[in-house]
């Protein structure tokens, strides 16, 4: 049985791992009726749809009959599985056992229990990609970028992130103690108390001490997870009637549904391409606006390096069809599609099917997109509530404005 989330997918979210962006393809499961038939039916979806046909450079045949005989439980079937995706060495291609999918699954309901961030793999690191708005995560100070040394006393060298999750998470009300490595500063200890999250898409709240003109709206998209998050970002556009440009701000935003960057996107293009995806064979899928648009006033995106998956996707579709100014700093560079698969016994498996390509055929993985003006916000202005990335975001717009029209005050 698959996960059908319309033809465009979703972003998978594990708590506390990394937003993972999701095609879901519309064959069939066939559910397992064993331990050794649930390794089986991972092993033929690896070996049918996995972008890379090498299989990281190696005979996946070598893996078919591996555990013949060996595996009698479904514990046994899991570290067997965990094993064979571990050779594929992609952080974004995991098994999920029926707990674990159960987190991933409950996110697109709009809540979920923890502190608030989100975790990726690079070069080994366990890092923060963002923390959530308005959570435990975020009010303890932890920034994108962070470095995770240890959890709860633990060392996560050699860590995965789905065992980082484990210990992360717990019950609500309880603590958990986080050591923090930040460039340029000693490494500091933060106990964090665990909470039920709800996932909140859309505020036009403006942050603290910010002035914007009276000409610009600004609206705050901390994720595009939860399936109302198209509906909120168009009631924030049309709550903003008198306004005459908006800043839409992605910065720490780590992804959510692609159905809504796709849709979101196409409220404001007149025409051209969204998105494309590249699966193993080459075959490209190119997705373009409908001409629907809802506003052709200007705009001005805020990025960070913890604006990931769909957010890029995003800022992608609006750079490379010169419709928006991207201000801030270099995205996370996650361009990778994963499959999203129920299996046998509530358990699941996310699979990276394909690549994406923004609207110029720009391969942004590992690499980011830039902005258009880079304005880097420092722990120093942090603290202050000095955000030079909004001032400056704000500057542009209402020059954009003035080349249009008259900015009424």
């Amino acid at each position: 049985m698959k996960i059908n989330i319309k033809k465009y997918g979703l972003i998978a979210f594990v708590l506390f791992a990394i937003f993972i962006t999701s095609s879901i393809s519309g064959s069939n499961n066939v559910f397992a009726s064993t331990p050794q038939q649930l390794y089986d039916q991972v092993w033929k979806l690896i070996n049918s749809k996995y972008v890379d046909h090498t299989n990281n450079q190696q005979d996946w045949k070598r893996w078919r009959n591996k555990y013949d005989n060996v595996i009698k439980t479904d514990e046994d079937s899991y570290v067997a599985i965990q094993t064979m995706l571990a050779s594929l060495n992609d952080p974004y291609t995991k098994f999920l056992d029926p707990k674990e999918f159960e987190d991933e699954t409950s996110s697109i309901k709009g809540s979920l229990k923890g502190i608030g961030v989100q975790i990726g793999l690079r070069e080994g690191k366990l890092l923060i990609i963002a923390p959530i708005e308005d959570t435990p995560g975020e009010k303890a100070g932890l920034l994108a970028e962070d470095e995770i040394l240890e959890i709860d006393g633990k060392s996560t060298k050699g860590i995965t992130i789905d065992k980082a999750a484990d210990q992360i998470r717990g019950e609500e009300g309880t603590y958990v103690t986080l050591l923090i490595k930040r460039k340029n500063q000693e490494n500091k200890l933060y106990k964090i108390k665990r909470a039920e999250i709800e996932i909140k898409s859309v505020s036009t709240k403006v942050p603290e001490k910010a002035q914007l003109d009276d000409c610009v709206g600004y609206i705050r998209l901390s994720s595009f997870i939860s399936k109302n998050a198209t509906t909120e970002f168009e009631n924030a556009l049309n709550s903003y009637k008198n306004k005459k440009g908006f800043i839409i701000d992605l910065r720490s935003n780590p992804g959510g549904l692609l159905s809504n960057a796709i849709l979101i996107s196409d409220m404001f293009l007149d025409g051209g391409i969204i998105v494309s995806t590249v699966d193993r064979d080459g075959y490209k899928e190119t997705t373009r606006a409908t001409r629907k648009y809802v506003t052709d006033k200007p705009i001005v995106i805020l990025i960070n390096k913890g604006s990931a998956s769909a957010s890029e996707i995003f800022s992608g579709a609006m750079k490379d069809n010169k419709r928006a100014l991207l201000v801030g700093e270099n995205t996370f560079g996650k361009g990778l599609v994963q499959e999203v698969n129920k299996l046998m016994g509530g358990s699941g498996a996310n699979i990276t099917i394909q690549k994406y390509l923004t609207p110029n055929g720009t391969d942004i993985n590992k690499k980011g997109i830039a902005p258009d003006v880079t304005v880097e916000l420092t722990e120093e202005n942090v603290k202050a509530k000095d955000d030079v990335q909004l001032k400056k975001a704000n500057e542009l717009l209402v020059q954009m404005i003035k080349n249009q029209s008259v900015c009424a005050k």
